[in-house]
């Protein structure tokens, strides 16, 4: 019995010095070997990724078609999208869902959207030009303060409210996380999609659109900071979040976000204005080796803020606020990387949101009643907050309920603070979907409230007669208008000024007009606006190893 017992304790001290190792196994497969050989591709994970892409997208493109008629932005048509391949509707089906979407699968397709969203954050950090925020003046910074400041208020008065009636007392999250979750949740002026519509209404070179572009982009930067200090509390964990952390380590978040900021405007910035200079030589061919240090560098940077406990998008989007924006560079990694990201990868984003999100948790006239105070909170605080502020610095007050509306709108970056809510557990699932039907109806609703408040000044339109080049006797200079795409367009132009005679009498004006073509991507809405502001981006060029800048400068 004595040699039992020793044997037993022999045995049970053996097996505390040999700790177990946590290891996950997986039956999920990469590809499969064709239903020749038996296997359902939609099983296996890059097949059904696959079609899960081609869906999300058909799907989007088919509601953009739709909405194309009202005016709207294509967020809208993705938002909508996401939430009809959700719970909310076709979801419903747990057959679609388990075959199209089974749980096993979401952290593929969501691995795969958050590429899209990292380098998305990195477009919109290079569209957004901090010099020209500085520029825009005092009445753009003070739109933009009474813009935020009600909203956020506001928001911080709604979240108390939902806290206590949509929250059950297992799953409250911490009171100061989910205030700021939700100031910012109602506070935020979507700045891409901003673009497009003003684009799309003709306004975005009017006064009140840059006035628009300015005080959201002040929007912007300040969201992105309030959404960082959300992230850093919201990781400190809250009541539900079970061990409470040490509020230092909050506070250790913030300090390393600050640092690395600094880090990066301070030392990056300079090492990626040489990059650019070195990148992009005069024959406008960028190298392909420095596309790839940048993309890399949007990957390290992402990692980097991640490491730190702050989302990885800060990352990308601070990087991409290092890379200089005048120059050939930043405008050909554009042209390289939007298309690809805008089109293909960000639409998946949308369905990921659209399938965390399910209407059916709004229950009872309480919740509705919720949903409705939101709106209301959201819009009026918005519109009220910027109309006041901008009637006080001599803006019309048509103008100034026009601003009002504009910054209301909401898409993207508002789907960006909900999921990153939600993967906090700062938000539940009702919460979640009140909130994206909120940032739905501020969008729909800023297109056709624009068309019906701003009527802009129609001035006559005078009858001209047809000139030729010969030009008119009766004055002293004939005048040309001449449009250029590109500096490829600047032999030609010549050509042309050199076969055009005139006398002595008659001199000849050349006034030269930049073409830029205004696509679906926001940069090339922002191009223009940059044009506009600093002149023609290729001036002080070289052809063919001249300068032509007294031509078109």
């Amino acid at each position: 019995c004595l040699s039992r017992e020793r044997e037993k304790q022999t045995n049970k001290q053996n097996s505390i010095k040999i700790p177990k190792m946590p290891f996950n196994i997986t039956a999920v497969k990469t590809s499969s070997n064709g239903v020749w050989q038996g296997d359902n591709p939609l099983n296996f994970a890059f097949p059904l990724l696959i079609v899960q892409t081609a869906l999300i997208i058909a799907v989007s493109r088919s509601l953009a078609v739709l909405f194309k008629p009202l005016r709207q932005p294509k967020v809208i048509a993705e938002i909508v999208g996401g939430i009809l391949l959700g719970p909310s509707a076709l979801g419903r089906n747990t057959e679609y869902m388990d075959r199209i979407f089974p749980k096993w699968s979401m952290p593929i397709l969501e691995s795969v959207a958050s590429i899209g969203l990292l380098f998305f954050l990195f477009l919109v950090g290079l569209e957004l030009d901090l010099s020209s925020i500085r520029r825009s003046g005092k009445r753009a910074f003070g739109i933009a303060v009474a813009g935020i400041t009600l909203p956020f208020l506001g928001g911080v008065g709604v979240a108390f409210v939902i806290r206590n009636t949509l929250y059950t007392a297992a799953d409250k999250p911490g009171y100061v996380e989910f205030l700021v979750f939700m100031g910012v949740a109602l506070s935020i002026t979507a700045f891409p999609v901003l673009a497009r519509i003003l684009a799309e209404l003709r306004l975005l070179t009017t006064q009140i659109g840059e006035t628009a572009m300015a005080a959201a982009a002040f929007n912007d930067v300040a969201a992105w900071i309030l959404l960082a200090l959300a992230v850093a509390l919201a990781g400190n964990g809250g009541e539900s979040g079970g061990e409470k952390k040490s509020p230092l380590v909050s506070l250790w978040v913030l300090l390393s976000g600050a640092g690395f900021v600094v880090f990066m405007l301070a030392v990056i910035r300079p090492g990626m204005k040489w990059v650019a200079k070195r990148g992009s030589p005069e024959n406008d061919v960028v190298r392909e080796s420095y596309v790839c240090l940048t993309l890399a560098g949007v990957m390290v940077s992402g990692f980097a803020t991640d490491l730190i406990g702050i989302h990885s998008i800060f990352g990308a989007f601070v990087f991409g606020l290092t890379i200089p924006k005048d120059g050939e560079f930043g405008q050909r990694l554009i042209e390289r990387i939007e298309d690809f990201v805008s089109g293909l990868l960000l639409p998946l984003y949308f369905a990921t949101s659209g399938l965390k999100t399910d209407v059916a948790k709004i229950r009872g006239a309480e919740s509705w009643g919720m949903l409705g105070l939101v709106v209301v909170t959201a819009c009026v605080g918005k519109i009220v907050g910027t109309f006041v502020v901008a009637v006080m610095v001599k803006v019309p007050a048509r103008e100034a309920l026009t601003l009002g509306f504009l910054m209301n709108t909401k898409g993207l970056v508002e789907l960006i603070v909900l999921n990153i809510g939600k993967e906090k557990k700062v938000l539940n699932d009702e919460t979640f979907a009140i909130l994206v039907l909120m940032a739905l109806f501020t969008t729909f609703i800023t297109t056709p409230s624009v068309m019906a408040i701003y009527k802009p000044a129609r001035g006559t339109h005078r009858k001209l007669k047809d000139l030729s080049a010969s030009g008119d006797s009766s004055k002293e200079e004939l005048r040309i208008l001449a449009c250029l795409h590109g500096p490829a367009n600047v032999s030609s132009l010549i050509s042309l000024v050199e076969s055009i005679r005139t006398t002595k009498i008659l001199q000849l004006k050349l006034f030269v007009m930049h073409l830029m073509e205004l696509t679906e991507r926001s940069s090339s809405i922002i191009m223009l606006q940059r044009a506009r502001k600093n002149g023609f981006p290729f001036v002080h060029r070289y052809r063919d190893g001249e300068c032509h800048s007294s031509v078109i400068g």
